[in-house]
């Protein structure tokens, strides 16, 4: 005949779906906390489930002793033989306590003791359950709403999708159905903080992992991910068989592959860019769709400067400066981005500066050119081993032409000083013409007209 305490374990064991002995040991450590509240702490109490008789049963356990100096914790010996006549001193003795002594006040505190150990083992499970999830993605309902973050139901368990973690132009109901990205699990007081995020750049790359059987199977690889949650992302891929292209692989049959990455993001623009190990090349690629005329690489600075036609510049850059970003971020690389027209304007103005160091050959400037300085104050600081080594001329010479760069420097100072000494003296000289001034916004206005998507972009772009 099955017990009322085995139906309440069984019932246990199914409701909370946890372990049967991890039932059986909360009902035992419940036992034992109710006696220790009716006999006091000092007694060392034990509790064991009888299977067969479907209750629990309590023990008190003494130690055997010829003089009892803690007759909560000992017993005389020949109190001990009575019980079991072949005990000897130092011999732990169990004895059978009734349970039905315990009473109400005990009774309470062996259900507080039995919910809140409960709770720590579901706590418990949960954690052990999603510890090894970090990093996958997941799918869940929407519960509720707290203080801005996102309670999402798991089931078994709840997760959060913190404001910090969440896209600004997504927008959910109670009942919807969620996918996001494991970013942390943490043991917290209540229960097990499973954090998610839709914003992570590696809900992007799972997706494609789910999408794109080559990515799962290791034939393409995602190199690189950036992302600006909402609204745009770029993703590098590359291929370990020369026979796959890892772009078309992406992208699908007629895109249907990154269509249904776009769908689950909620209209997120992406592209997809090859990878490539040549670092110049590579950041060529992450410009994409705009055009690089010419890459010049700053390696101790890592920057990279892209000169790009005049007609590619506000695409290049991108809306709010979205493109260049994003390549920035994809690439590890800091971009600066200028037109072709500007670019020539900046060396014209460093030949000019450098022409008028005495010391320089008009080969020998075009050279300096062609090796980065754009003024006369650069060449003026370098080193004289760097400028031979440009020139192929020993340091003795090099040295002479930095001198003479340095002449330039001070001669351009003194220039630009006494030009804002005239500058006020010429205004208050010349007269007054109305007729420019009032032609002025006119070209403001033409200038603001032309510069279209590109009206909040500059001819070089940081990123």
């Amino acid at each position: 005949m099955i017990s009322d305490l085995e139906r309440l374990i069984d019932a246990i064991v199914r409701e909370k779906n946890l372990p049967r002995d991890v039932v059986v040991e909360i009902v035992e450590s419940a036992m034992v906390a109710a006696a220790r509240r009716r006999y006091g702490m000092t007694k060392d109490l034990e509790a064991e489930y009888n299977e067969d008789a479907g209750e629990v049963e309590l023990f008190e356990f003494r130690t055997v002793v010829e003089d009892v100096e803690d007759p909560d914790i000992e017993i005389l010996i020949e109190e001990g033989r009575e019980l079991d006549p072949e005990c000897e001193v130092g011999d732990s003795l169990g004895l059978v306590m009734d349970i039905e002594e315990l009473g109400r006040i005990a009774a309470q505190t062996a259900k507080q003791v039995i919910i809140q150990k409960m709770r720590d083992a579901e706590r418990e499970l949960t954690f052990n359950e999603f510890k090894d999830r970090k990093g996958e993605l997941i799918t869940g309902i929407v519960g509720r709403f707290e203080r801005g973050s996102i309670v999402i139901d798991l089931n078994r368990a709840e997760a959060i999708l913190p404001r910090r973690e969440q896209v600004m132009t997504e927008t959910y109901r109670p009942g919807d159905r969620i996918q996001a990205y494991v970013v942390d699990i943490t043991r917290a007081t209540r229960s097990p903080q499973v954090v998610l995020s839709r914003t992570h750049p590696g809900l992007l790359m799972k997706l494609f992992e789910m999408e794109v059987p080559e990515i799962y199977e290791g034939i393409v690889r995602i190199e690189a991910c950036a992302r600006e949650p909402g609204h745009r992302a770029k993703i590098a891929v590359s291929s370990t068989d020369s026979d796959v292209d890892p772009v078309g692989a992406c992208v699908g049959l007629k895109g249907s592959r990154v269509q249904a990455v776009v769908a689950e993001l909620r209209g997120e623009a992406i592209d997809i860019i090859p990878w490539h190990p040549d670092p110049a090349r590579f950041v060529v690629y992450a410009i994409a769709p705009a055009q690089v005329s010419r890459v010049y690489i700053d390696e101790a600075a890592h920057t990279m400067e892209l000169v790009v036609p005049d007609d590619q510049l506000a695409k290049a850059i991108g809306r709010r400066g979205q493109n260049v970003r994003l390549a920035a971020q994809l690439t590890g690389w800091r971009i600066d981005i200028e037109s072709e027209q500007r670019h020539d304007e900046k060396l014209e103005s460093a030949r000019s500066e450098l022409a008028r160091a005495s010391a320089l050959s008009d080969e020998q400037v075009d050279l300096l050119v062609r090796s980065g300085f754009q003024s006369a104050q650069e060449l003026a600081d370098s080193e004289a081993a760097e400028v031979a080594g440009i020139l192929g001329v020993d340091e003795a010479a090099a040295q002479t032409i930095v001198d003479a760069a340095d002449e330039v420097v001070t001669q351009l100072i003194m220039e630009e000083a006494q030009r804002r000494q005239a500058g006020p003296e010429v205004e208050a000289a010349a007269p007054e013409e109305s007729a420019p001034e009032e032609a002025a916004p006119e070209q403001a206005s033409a200038d603001e007209d032309s510069s279209d998507d590109a009206s909040d972009d500059t001819d070089a772009v940081e990123a």
